[in-house]
């Protein structure tokens, strides 16, 4: 493979309070040991990055250490948290801001699209704005004059274009910028977060644009915090944590890395529930006093075949006949992937405590991470649905394919309800 980006050991240092390098005392202490021949002794200076933390160092290590290849034709999302060290990191390769220790090896011509209007005027029409932009990212004239009107077509501003950008709202900036930038037919493209500003009508006409790019065997360099859309475009992706690379790997696992990072995954097998859990808004005259997973492997792995046993505590603050259990599985990025309501209808006294185990019989879960929402009621959609406790968030798990003989999965995606799959093979039987 033809690799376009080479990073190595890169890292970024900030002072803070201070423009640039910092003071003259610090340009002078990096030049006097650059001319000695010795390390400068800043760089033992400084902490991790972390926005959530007071530290102890004006110094900080806005990314620390990073190392990675992008090949040509490759889409590689760039996920993590706000303060991560995501944008930090394209303007580098965009050579915006150059890196304190490290490398940076870059073939071919790079457009870069990291804020909306970056390069424009305010004052100068959107078709100057055109050719100033296209200018800056190193088009011709005569380039930019042969694509004017496909970049304004592309761009949907034409009744706007001999305006003024200033009286331009956010989206079209932003529409107007990636026109160019697209068009620039750039070996590389470095998109940082500015589709989140178009419409949807917009968003997916860039995505499509993307996709083309790609195809045609240039790379781009992609970040958003639209998980749907990095793992549907992007063939990697790398997940930032702390100025540090947490993953790197296919776009699907690192969305699961970057998810289960931010959420903490809890591998416990056992969970009391908190008030944390629970929903304030149900009656709860029955309450979920604890759940389990029963003969879990470590760590809470289950192959795609294994059947997924939990056991549940029921707490009677009332007398309740003829309810039932329901559970919803998720996904860590909160979508509902499968639901089940207990057949069998359960009663229980004021005062009584009472087990239920629940067996989830060939699932269908593809692999991936999930987790469970309990539901304790009684009805339907014709007398009312009335809820006594709802817990969510418990019981993490994950479907690992560790039998080669199920190597495929089933698992229906919806953005509403409880998800697409209504599993049939459910057992609910009463723990004496």
């Amino acid at each position: 493979m033809n690799t376009l980006i080479k990073v190595e050991n890169l890292s970024k240092q900030y002072r803070l309070g201070q423009i640039g390098s910092g003071t003259m005392r610090d340009d002078f202490t990096r030049w006097w040991s650059n001319l000695r021949g010795k390390e400068n002794p800043l760089l033992k200076l400084g902490e991790t990055n972390d926005r959530t933390t007071i530290g102890n160092s004006e110094y900080v290590w806005s990314l620390k250490d990073i190392n990675f290849n992008v090949n040509q034709g490759d889409i590689l999302g760039i996920i993590g948290r706000n303060g991560a060290g995501k944008s930090t990191l394209l303007k580098i390769l965009s050579r915006i801001t150059a890196p304190t220790t490290g490398s940076v090896k870059i073939k071919g011509r790079v457009a870069s699209l990291l804020e909306v209007g970056t390069g424009f005027h305010p004052e100068l029409s959107g078709r100057e704005n055109i050719y100033l932009n296209g200018a800056i990212l190193g088009m011709k004239k005569a380039e930019i004059s042969r694509k004017l009107d496909e970049i304004i077509s592309f761009s949907s501003v034409e009744r706007y274009v001999d305006t003024p950008v200033k009286r331009y709202s956010s989206g079209m900036y932003v529409r107007l910028a990636f026109a160019v930038a697209a068009h620039l037919d750039p070996e590389i493209l470095i998109i940082d977060e500015v589709l989140a500003v178009g419409d949807m009508e917009f968003q997916n006409k860039c995505l499509g644009k993307i996709k083309d790019i790609s195809s045609e065997g240039r790379t781009v360099l992609f970040v958003s915090h639209n998980m749907g859309s990095v793992q549907n475009l992007c063939s990697r992706g790398i997940v930032l944590n702390n100025g540090e690379i947490l993953f790197d790997g296919s776009s699907y696992d690192a969305v699961n890395a970057y998810v289960a990072n931010s959420i903490n995954f809890n591998t416990s097998n056992f969970m009391e529930i908190q008030e944390v859990h629970r929903n304030n808004g149900v009656f709860r005259e029955i309450e979920i006093k604890s759940l389990e997973l029963i003969e879990n492997f470590q760590f809470n792995q289950y192959a795609t075949n294994d059947t997924i046993t939990i056991e549940l505590v029921l707490y009677g603050n009332q007398s309740v006949e003829d309810f039932r259990i329901a559970f919803g599985i998720y996904s860590l990025q909160e979508v509902g992937v499968a639901s089940h309501f207990s057949e069998p209808k359960f009663s229980i006294k004021k005062g009584e405590e009472k087990k239920i185990r629940l067996k989830i019989i060939n699932h269908q879960l593809a692999k991936g991470q999930y987790y469970f929402n309990f539901a304790i009621g009684k009805g339907n959609e014709e007398t009312g649905v009335r809820e006594f406790d709802l817990v969510m968030k418990t019981l993490f798990f994950e479907i690992s394919y560790t039998d080669s003989s199920h190597s495929k999965g089933i698992i229906l995606w919806d953005n509403q309800g409880w998800g697409n799959i209504n599993l049939q093979h459910v057992e609910a039987i009463e723990i004496k």
